[in-house]
């Protein structure tokens, strides 16, 4: 049984935002503070919260309960079980599928998680700089070896 009345149950979740999150902000001022740009709101499958286009990297924010992380925050609730159970059994669902779908184009793929970043945010955001220089790497060799195909062929 939940502890909270149904309209005050509904006006907290109506307050849950799904975009500009705290673990979300965090991240991004703090990429932002090191001079790494990025976009948001890129339409390329599953919306990532993160996008590095050049690089073609993408990076998802995870909330731990509603993608169901294995973290404690990560739990399903005891009212209404069977609702909860199918709801985040889908999200989890969605997620898998979309990052299959962004590998098969090609896309780089990060799932950062916010009970991670609440306590260690300086550490999450160097797994997208480490991401992104091996991903920079790769692809200034690959145009010196284009540059080198282009040469050799005249």
């Amino acid at each position: 049984m939940d502890k909270i009345n149904r309209e005050r149950r509904s006006k907290n979740m109506s307050a849950i935002k799904s975009k500009n999150t705290k673990p979300e902000l965090i991240i991004r001022k703090y990429l932002f503070s090191k001079g790494i740009r990025y976009k948001v709101n890129y339409k390329i499958p599953g919306q990532p919260d993160i996008v590095f286009p050049k690089q073609r990297i993408a990076v998802f924010i995870h909330g731990c309960f509603w993608h169901q992380h294995t973290c404690v925050d990560g739990h399903i609730p005891r009212s209404n079980l069977d609702y909860w159970e199918m709801k985040l059994r889908r999200n989890v669902a969605r997620d898998e599928t979309n990052i299959l779908k962004l590998k098969k184009q090609g896309w780089k793929t990060l799932v950062l998680w916010e009970c991670n970043i609440n306590t260690d945010f300086i550490k999450e955001a160097l797994k997208i700089i480490k991401l992104m220089k091996n991903e920079k790497s790769i692809i200034a060799a690959n145009k010196r070896k284009n540059e080198m195909n282009v040469q050799q062929s005249f």
